[in-house]
């Protein structure tokens, strides 16, 4: 029987793949991150769960509990790049947890991680656009076919967001060609 339409089917596969990619994409923004914060390990510990689900370990609580300590990073992050870079680091580890929901607030568990982490290269950059859109053109190169299917079945990336938004939007446009 078919998945309610409001509800996606989503494999191990596909989240694995998810996982992998955002787990890859926050890593290019860790730097950012560390640099600013050394002695805080919240941002890394969160890409490594990531890591470890797309590996295929587990989904656990682990996940979860690394992508809450992420975001409690980014809150504390004393730069707006730093703040980007842990956020990517959260959006990673909640991607094994992609609700089977076709709503497009899952877009961010998919693709946020990539999105903060080309705005927070773009501000280490001292906000050079062109270094955001190359890492869009990156993530873009790199997505895993088991990623671009499960947004095919999602509806667009939502409005909103500030320029992270801005950069996920036009990320998600180029993943649906």
């Amino acid at each position: 029987m078919p998945p309610p339409a409001d509800r996606i089917d989503l494999s191990t596969a596909e989240l694995r793949d998810i996982a992998r990619f955002s787990a890859d994409r926050a890593r290019t923004a860790l730097a950012a991150y560390e640099g600013q914060h050394p002695d805080d390990s919240r941002p890394r510990g969160a890409v490594d769960a990531a890591d470890a689900f797309a590996a295929g370990g587990p989904r656990s609580a682990r996940q979860r509990a690394t992508a809450w300590a992420a975001h409690r990073a980014a809150r504390d992050a004393t730069t707006p790049a730093a703040r980007d870079a842990a956020r990517a680091a959260a959006h990673a580890a909640a991607s094994a947890y992609l609700h089977p929901l076709a709503d497009a607030h899952q877009v961010k568990h998919v693709l946020g991680a990539a999105a903060h982490a080309a705005h927070a290269l773009e501000l280490l950059a001292g906000g050079d656009r062109e270094v955001g859109e190359r890492e869009v053109e990156q993530a873009g190169r790199h997505a895993p076919p088991g990623l671009r299917a499960v947004l095919r079945r999602l509806p667009p990336a939502p409005a909103g967001g500030g320029r992270a938004g801005e950069l996920m939007r036009r990320l998600d446009l180029e993943l649906r060609r």
